[in-house]
């Protein structure tokens, strides 16, 4: 992951900008890559897991929501919980893309699913 300290501008002394932590655009749209890719890796995986161990219902989706928190602390982990360093804010890691990959979750899930419990 790119850190901001790559694109910190110089300091001016004894000015409010001090406080402003300037990014650069190319790595945080490439760490936003990073969760994207991710998130949506782990929703597959976790959708394929899913339709195998026979989840339906709410318990499906309440394993989506376990495998994208896990995902989270992951990504924080990975960050060594520094996450200003490589995002602007929390929510970045914590919830962008978290419903981003609901949808190939659920393909995965009842893919996996009528193969493994039909045949």
């Amino acid at each position: 992951m790119a850190t901001h300290s790559d694109s910190v501008a110089g300091k001016k002394s004894n000015d409010v900008s001090n406080d402003l932590q300037i990014f650069n655009a190319e790595n945080l749209q490439s760490n936003m890559k990073v969760i994207y890719y991710s998130r949506t890796f782990l929703s597959i995986i976790g959708g394929v897991i899913a339709g195998i161990l026979g989840f339906t219902g709410l318990m499906g989706f309440v394993f989506y929501f376990l495998i994208m928190a896990i995902t989270s602390v992951c990504l924080m982990a990975k960050a060594k919980f520094s996450v200003h360093s490589y995002f602007d804010s929390w929510n970045r890691i914590l919830l962008d893309g978290f419903l981003g990959g609901l949808m190939s979750f659920v393909l995965f899930w009842t893919f996996a699913y009528d193969i493994v419990h039909i045949f």
